[in-house]
């Protein structure tokens, strides 16, 4: 894991994932980011396009890891970490173990759908050929913000 960034650098990468979560909510999505960081810099970015792109899987995540492993050219991802706002459901945590990940960093838990400790324990169940190392909370207040604040947008149009 040597390649993998240290805790100290969760907040820079935090901030890049946030990022990329504020350019959903245009399209109506719900404000989720993410990017896969390897030696030191952004290879994959991707923010949530469900409803943009009419696509169940266009989850932030999987958007990350497709771009992340056509960059570097090649699936397995053992080298690189993802970082994403909101805790990656079970889908998007089961595409984190299918690639390899060495790591993921997570800004708030999702109590109702998490894949990696809250609901389920994908990224690190033994049955599993591979787990995942994850660590959580860089700007948790910042990302429970802007999903309440995504919320009440959403109610208010509906």
């Amino acid at each position: 894991m040597s390649n993998v960034p240290r805790p100290a650098e969760d907040e820079r990468f935090m901030d890049e994932a946030l990022g990329e979560a504020r350019t959903a909510l245009p399209h109506g999505d719900v404000p989720v980011g993410a990017v896969v960081v390897h030696e030191g810099a952004v290879v994959g970015r991707g923010h949530n396009r469900r409803e943009a792109d009419r696509d169940p899987t266009a989850h932030a995540e999987i958007l990350a890891l497709r771009e992340a492993a056509a960059r570097l050219g090649r699936w397995r991802l053992f080298d690189c970490a993802l970082y994403v706002t909101i805790e990656p459901c079970a889908m998007c945590a089961g595409a984190a173990q299918q690639a390899r990940l060495d790591l993921i960093v997570y800004g708030a838990p999702d109590e109702k759908a998490g894949g990696v400790r809250s609901v389920f324990e994908i990224a690190d169940d033994p049955r599993l050929n591979h787990r995942v190392k994850a660590r959580a909370g860089p700007r948790r207040a910042e990302v429970e913000s802007l999903m309440k604040e995504a919320f009440q947008r959403l109610r208010l149009r509906d």
